[in-house]
C-alpha cells in the first residue's frame, strides 16, 4: 500500500501504474516562486562535502533559492583540513561572506544540514556531525547508505532532529550541466527520489520537495529511506554497472569464440549496448525495441532473453538479500579501510582496449546484435521482477534499473568506456561493480554456452505489466538527456 502524501505548498500528481497510484511532483523554473514557502523559517541550509556528488547540489540550490528570493542562504561546509576550499571558492562561496567555512563554524547553526561526504566518511563522522546540528533542524541525505549503516550496527540518528532523503538518479558533475541547460530549455535535468524518514516539525515533506526541485529535478517520485538503499545497491551490482561490464565480456568472448574478430565483437558487445541497443530502448522502451525487430531479429532476440532472464533473476535476488542483510555494507566499510591506493582498472581484459575509434562506429541492428539485445532485456527486467517482489514503487523500480541505465549511465560508457562510467560513481558502487560483475559475467557465459536455454520461457516479457508502467513514466523522463563531456 503506497503513502499518500500531501503538501501544503505543492501540488501533486497522480499516475496510474499497474501496482496502483503512484504520487509525483513537477519541478522546473517555473515551480521556483514556491521555493520561498516550502523553506519558510529556513535561514541556513549547509551543504556538507566537498567531493563529486557536493559541488552541483550546493550551486544548484543556491542559484534557484536566489532566483525565487527566499531568504534561505546556502552554505559550503568542509573539513579544516579539505583540499577543496579552492574549489569551492571558484563555485563562489566565500569565507569572507559567510558562505564558506568548517564544519564547527556552518553545521550549528544550519536549518538544514545537505549531507555530501562520501559513504565511508559518512560512517566514520556521522556522530560528529550530527551532534553539532541543533535541535529541530533537518538532515538531509542524497542516497540512503547512512540508513542502511546504521541498521547493520543497530544504531539510529537523533529523535530531535528531521530527516529526510533527496536522491538524483545520476551522476554528480551531470547535475550541474543540466542545471544549466534548463536554463535555456525546461525540463532538463535530473529526476529525484524523496522520502521523509523523520518529521518533528511538520516540514519535512516540504523540504524534500523544495530541495529536489531547487537542485534542478525535473521530475520528484516518492519512496522510503529503506526502500531507496536496498533498491540502488542493488541496481548498480546488477543492471547499472556490473550487469552491463559483464554482458560486454560475456558477449565479447562468446562472440570471439565463434570466430568473429576482435572488433566485430567489440562492436556487437559493449558498443553495440551502449550505442544502438540502449539508445533505441530510451527512445521506445522495451517492448517498442523488440516491436522495431524484423522477424529473424526477433526470434534470436527471444533466445537472448531467454539466456539472460533467468540466471540474472537468481543473481537480482542474491545481491538484494545480500543488500538487505548488511553483507554489502560491511564489504564496504572493510574494503574502504583496506584500501592503501586507488581501485585498479575494471577494464583489465585486454577487449576494452580495442575502445577508442570503435566508439564512434555505427552498429546497426543485426542478428547478432538482437542476441546481446535481448540479454539486456531480460537482464532488466529480471531486476524490475525482483523489486517488484521486494515491495518496491513502481517508479523507483523503472528509474533505478532502466532510466537511469540508458539515459543516465550507459551514455557514459558509450563515450569514455566502462572504467569512466564506473569509476565517476561513489567508491561504494564502484566496489560493488568489482565484486559482482565477475560472478554476472560467468553466469551469462554459462547460459550462451548452454543450449537447452535457448527456450526458457518468453512470456515473462510479453506478458510483462512493466512495459505499460515504462510508456508512462518515459513521458515523465528529463527533456534533455545526460552531457558528456
Amino acid at each position: 500500500m503506497q503513502t499518500t502524501h500531501t503538501s501544503s505548498v505543492f501540488g501533486l500528481e497522480t499516475l496510474q501504474l499497474s501496482s496502483g497510484p503512484e504520487q509525483f511532483l513537477r519541478g522546473g523554473r517555473k515551480v521556483f516562486p514556491l521555493l520561498s514557502a516550502a523553506f519558510e523559517g529556513v535561514n541556513e541550509i549547509a551543504v556538507v562535502g566537498g567531493g563529486s556528488q557536493a559541488p552541483a547540489p550546493a550551486q544548484n540550490g543556491r542559484d534557484s533559492l536566489l532566483e525565487a528570493g527566499s531568504k534561505a542562504m546556502v552554505r559550503v561546509a568542509l573539513r579544516d583540513d579539505s583540499e577543496k576550499f579552492q574549489v569551492a571558492r571558484l563555485a563562489g562561496f566565500r569565507q569572507e561572506e559567510g558562505t564558506l567555512g568548517t564544519f564547527a563554524e556552518i553545521i550549528p547553526t544550519a536549518d538544514m544540514v545537505v549531507l555530501l561526504i562520501n559513504d565511508n566518511a559518512q560512517t566514520e563522522r556521522w556522530q560528529e556531525i550530527t551532534g553539532m546540528m541543533k535541535p529541530g533542524a533537518t538532515l538531509c541525505v542524497s542516497h540512503g547508505f547512512l540508513f542502511g549503516y546504521l541498521d547493520s550496527i543497530q544504531a539510529s540518528l537523533r529523535d530531535d532532529i528531521n530527516v529526510i532523503l533527496v536522491a538524483p538518479k545520476g551522476m554528480g558533475p551531470s547535475l550541474r550541466r543540466l542545471y544549466n541547460q534548463s536554463r535555456d530549455t525546461e525540463g532538463a535535468g535530473i529526476n529525484s527520489s524523496v522520502a521523509v524518514v523523520k518529521d518533528l516539525t511538520g516540514c519535512a515533506l516540504d523540504y524534500a520537495l523544495g530541495w529536489s526541485i531547487a537542485i534542478g529535478s525535473p521530475v520528484t517520485f516518492f519512496t522510503t529511506g529503506e526502500n531507496e538503499w536496498k533498491s540502488d545497491l542493488t541496481g548498480e551490482r546488477h543492471v547499472l554497472l556490473a550487469g552491463i561490464w559483464a554482458l560486454s565480456e560475456a558477449l565479447y568472448e562468446y562472440f570471439r569464440s565463434l570466430g568473429r574478430s576482435k572488433e566485430e565483437a567489440f562492436l556487437l558487445s559493449a558498443r553495440g549496448l551502449t550505442s544502438t541497443v540502449t539508445e533505441l530502448i530510451s527512445k521506445n522502451g522495451l517492448e517498442g525495441l523488440y516491436e522495431s525487430l524484423t522477424p529473424s531479429e526477433r526470434q534470436i532476440f527471444e533466445v537472448g532473453y531467454n539466456k539472460a532472464y533467468l540466471p540474472a533473476r537468481q543473481l537480482a535476488l542474491d545481491i538484494y538479500e545480500s543488500v538487505s542483510s548488511g553483507d554489502e555494507i560491511r564489504d564496504v566499510i572493510q574494503a574502504n579501510r583496506n584500501l592503501a591506493a586507488a581501485l585498479p582498472s575494471i577494464e583489465t581484459s585486454g577487449m576494452w582496449k580495442l575502445g577508442g575509434e570503435l566508439y564512434r562506429a555505427d552498429v546497426p541492428m543485426s542478428d547478432d546484435l538482437a542476441l546481446a539485445a535481448g540479454m539486456y532485456a531480460g537482464m532488466v527486467l529480471a531486476l524490475m521482477d525482483v523489486l517488484r517482489s521486494k515491495g518496491h514503487a513502481i517508479t523507483e523500480i523503472v528509474n533505478e534499473s532502466l532510466i537511469e541505465a540508458v539515459d543516465s549511465l550507459t551514455p557514459f560508457m558509450n563515450a569514455r568506456g566502462v572504467a569512466y562510467m564506473v569509476d565517476n560513481c561513489s567508491v561504494t558502487a564502484r566496489l560493488g561493480t568489482r565484486k559482482w560483475g565477475p560472478p554476472i559475467k560467468l553466469a551469462f557465459l554459462a547460459s550462451l554456452a548452454d543450449k537447452s536455454s535457448d527456450s526458457s520461457g518468453f512470456g515473462s516479457f510479453r506478458e510483462s505489466l512493466f512495459h505499460g508502467d515504462i510508456k508512462k513514466l518515459f513521458a515523465l523522463r528529463p527533456s534533455t538527456k545526460i552531457a558528456v563531456e
